[in-house]
C-alpha cells in the first residue's frame, strides 16, 4: 500500500518536473490539469488504508505485547509451582530455589527482549509510514502552490490581454 501512494506522488513529482515551463517564468511550469487532480485524489483515497495499516501494527504490537506477558506469567507460576513441590531438604531445596530463579530471571528477561522486539518494529513501521504520509503532504502543498501561482499569473495575463484591447479600442475612436 506504501508503494502505492509512493508511486503516485513519484507520477506526480514526474510530471511537475517534466512540464513544460511558461516564457518569462523560470519557476512556474504547465501541468495537466486534471491528471494532477487524478494523481492527488487517488493519494487521498489511499491515504485512509495507510493510516489502516498503522492502526492494524499498532494492535498487532498489542496483542505481541499481551501474549508476551502470558507467557512470561505462565513461565513464573511454573517457576513457582515447580518450587512449591521440590522436595524440602536443604540441599534439594536451595537448587530448587536456584532453578526457579533462573527461570523467573529468564522469563523477565524474555519479556524484555519482546518487549524491546516489538516496540522497535512498531517504531519502525510507524515511522516508515508517517514519512510516506508527509512526502505525501510535501507533495500536495507543492502542487498547490503550484496551482496556485499558475493560476494567478494566467489571470493576470488575461487581465492585461484585456486592458491592451480595451486601450486599442480606445485610440481607434
Amino acid at each position: 500500500m506504501e508503494n502505492d501512494v509512493q508511486h503516485l506522488i513519484d507520477l506526480l513529482y514526474d510530471m511537475i518536473d517534466n512540464a513544460k515551463g511558461v516564457p518569462l517564468g523560470n519557476d512556474k511550469c504547465i501541468i495537466e490539469r486534471n491528471r494532477a487532480l487524478d494523481y492527488l485524489d487517488e493519494i487521498r483515497a489511499q491515504l485512509p488504508a495507510e493510516l489502516e495499516e498503522a492502526k492494524k501494527l499498532m494492535a498487532a504490537r498489542a496483542e505481541y505485547v499481551a501474549n508476551a506477558k502470558k507467557e512470561a506469567e505462565n513461565l513464573r507460576q511454573r517457576a513457582q509451582n515447580d518450587a512449591k513441590h521440590i522436595v524440602s531438604e536443604s540441599e534439594t531445596l536451595q537448587t530448587a530455589r536456584q532453578q526457579a530463579n533462573d527461570i523467573v530471571r529468564k522469563a523477565e528477561e524474555r519479556t524484555r527482549e519482546m518487549y524491546r522486539v516489538a516496540n522497535e518494529y512498531t517504531e519502525d513501521a510507524l515511522k516508515r509510514t508517517e514519512d510516506a504520509l508527509q512526502a505525501a503532504l510535501e507533495e500536495v502543498r507543492a502542487s498547490h502552490r503550484q496551482y496556485t501561482d499558475l493560476s494567478r499569473s494566467r489571470m493576470q495575463e488575461a487581465i492585461r490581454g484585456k486592458s491592451a484591447q480595451n486601450t486599442t479600442s480606445s485610440e481607434e475612436e
